[in-house]
């Protein structure tokens, strides 16, 4: 399964990038504002080198040639959405929410879709829960059935061909991710996922940036509570600050009621081979050969594995999800191609007092050293409640611990205001903003997941004019998605804002 999955002032993600561009005007249309200190013009150029506007071996701008549009709804290409794996744990949640958003929609504005799997009665049984959840009963008899499989190319190739966009949630995504990529990209279909595992969504990166931009395939990891909340967090927060933003610290509170907290396995077991298997990340980065983004302003410092947080009044330790890979690949991009000065960036997950941190170290011991040996991963994976400490379990929460629980990510940003440089002067900016949801798993991913699709067919003008495969961050900065997860229950607002 998937990776975890999550009153505003002001929900607008838009908004004018405050500023000068590093380069001359782009083309009609593509000019975008961002780097607002001389300084930051410096340090950027020093990243460029003298003269060369793309590095060798960095991120590629798609060929001019290729398509700049999401393919057509047609006889033969039926629906708009195809949930992929809605019989799964996560994506029967997804398939309720896609189910939620037509019902509120004029019978005339509603997208045809689809679910998809192995087992006919199985997503059958999906579409009969759901419509009996929303006091829909014609729900099944709407919505279409695709079988099919990851281990048989040509039936993912049927479903990639009768779709606009394809919603994967079949994981973890390191062994079932990549055919359903490549299906969609061969057959011009766009796809989100809700994948958590840094290590699949940068090589889907490196391996088919390029044929998606050929293709007009939009390929967007990474778009449940991994990591929406914290990639458009961090837009959301520079588009807030007046003056230039460098750095942001986001700390993430998981809230539970009484019946306590449970995550489905599918998210441990993601978890279990992505540890056991950094030696791979490691090596795919080196391979890559980034040069490094450049830091503007003050270097931000990192916190102790365990650290007190006086203004949550919690101890906090790193968070060790998709976050920070997904956060700065969009920070990359930012650059590269909208011009924007970077933004340094840590998480960290509040945890609480002393007692919860001491259980979370050993669960962490547990987990760091179990997934060295391939016998200590089958235990992990056999045995979720025990090493976890509770946390995780093969049934998943139940409805009172999902309609309980609720999460919080706060962002602490630093930067400077118009005028001052970062290369000479301490950061004298500081603003907070919070990002705060329902359940993060199964209520708050599937809204992230289904709005972001939603952006994707109605957004078309404001998306990267070219298909790849992005970060939600890269693919979405300029569109809406921001004010439709707001007005689904995913607030972003800001707390305070102050010149130091």
């Amino acid at each position: 399964m998937p990776s975890r999955a999550p009153q505003a002032q002001g929900a607008q993600a838009a908004g004018a990038r405050r500023g000068v561009p590093l380069r001359g005007p782009r083309a009609r249309g593509e000019r975008e504002r961002g780097v607002p200190a001389a300084a930051t013009l410096e340090a950027v150029a020093r990243y460029w080198g003298r003269g060369v506007r793309r590095r060798r071996g960095g991120l590629r701008p798609p060929r001019a040639s290729a398509r700049c549009a999401l393919v057509m709804v047609t006889k033969e290409r039926p629906y708009h959405l195809v949930v992929f794996g809605a019989s799964g744990f996560t994506g029967q949640f997804v398939a309720q929410e896609v189910a939620r958003e037509q019902v509120v929609l004029e019978q005339s504005s509603r997208l045809p879709w689809a679910v998809a799997g192995r087992s006919r009665e199985k997503l059958q049984r999906v579409l009969e829960r759901a419509a009996l959840k929303l006091g829909r009963p014609t729900l099944p008899s709407e919505v279409g059935i695709i079988i099919c499989d990851t281990t048989n190319p040509a039936s993912l190739d049927e479903m990639a061909k009768q779709a606009a966009v394809v919603l994967n949630c079949v994981g973890p995504y390191r062994f079932y991710g990549e055919p359903v990529v490549k299906a969609c990209i061969e057959n011009g279909t766009s796809c989100i996922d809700i994948c958590g595992e840094p290590q699949f969504l940068e090589l889907m990166y490196w391996k088919y940036n390029e044929k998606a931009a050929e293709k007009g395939s939009y390929i967007i990891g990474s778009s449940g509570f991994d990591s929406i909340p914290a990639d458009l967090g961090v837009i959301y927060t520079r588009n807030k600050m007046n003056g230039t933003l460098t750095a942001v610290e986001s700390f993430l509170t998981i809230h539970s009621g009484p019946e306590g907290l449970c995550i489905h396995d599918g998210t441990w077991k993601s978890a279990v081979y992505g540890f056991g298997d950094q030696s791979h990340l490691k090596k795919l980065r080196n391979e890559s050969n980034l040069k490094p983004v450049p830091i503007v302003g003050s270097k931000l410092k990192r916190r102790w594995p365990v650290s007190y947080c006086r203004e949550l009044n919690s101890y906090s330790i790193p968070f060790l999800g998709a976050d920070v890979s997904v956060v700065r690949r969009t920070q990359r991009y930012l650059l590269e191609n909208l011009e924007q000065s970077p933004v340094q960036y840590a998480a960290y997950v509040t945890v609480g007092g002393i007692t919860s941190v001491i259980k979370l170290m050993f669960a962490g011991l547990f987990l760091l050293f179990f997934v060295k040996f391939g016998i200590g991963r089958q235990l992990l994976i056999k045995f979720p409640w025990l090493f976890s400490f509770g946390y995780f379990s093969k049934q998943g929460p139940t409805q009172k611990q999902v309609d309980a629980s609720s999460f919080t990510m706060t962002f602490f940003g630093q930067g400077y205001s118009q005028g001052v440089s970062p290369e000479k002067n301490k950061p004298n900016m500081r603003i907070c903003t919070q990002v705060k949801g329902p359940e993060a798993g199964y209520v708050a991913t599937p809204i992230a997941m289904v709005q972001a699709a939603m952006t994707l067919l109605k957004d078309i003008s404001d998306l990267p004019k070219t298909g790849g495969v992005f970060t939600p961050g890269a693919a979405f900065s300029r569109t809406k998605l921001i004010d439709r997860l707001h007005q689904h229950g995913i607030e972003f607002s800001v707390i305070s804002s102050s010149e130091v």
